[in-house]
């Protein structure tokens, strides 16, 4: 495992596990533009839970590898599922947002399969 892998990932678990945390707290910052989105209450509990989870996900991949791979591509999904939302929402300047987390995952992602 080279230690660029090691620093990407725990980058990447720690800002997925943010983002998680963000929704479990109702950050303000994050809720209000779930509502603008159309996103149901009902689903932010989940939304919060895959995140964690895939945080999780990575951290474990770094002893078990097919683990932090399975949690990378979820997350990856799940990020593109953010931008698609977004897009959907018209909501065009918050693009940035889910591919600000999406990157150090896609880079966990990169740095492993070398």
């Amino acid at each position: 495992m080279s230690s660029s892998y090691l620093v990407v990932t725990v980058l990447a678990a720690a800002m997925v596990g943010f983002s998680a945390a963000s929704v479990f707290l109702r950050a303000k910052w994050v809720v209000e533009p779930l509502a603008d989105y159309g996103v149901p209450r009902s689903w932010w509990p989940w939304l919060g839970a895959a995140k964690a989870a895939g945080a999780v996900g990575l951290l474990v991949g770094l002893v078990a590898p097919v683990v932090g791979v399975l949690a990378g591509v979820g997350l990856a999904l799940y990020f593109t599922g953010a931008v698609v939302t977004v897009l959907r929402a018209r909501s065009y300047g918050h693009i940035p947002f889910p591919l600000l987390y999406a990157a150090p995952v896609v880079g966990s992602l990169a740095l492993l399969a070398n």
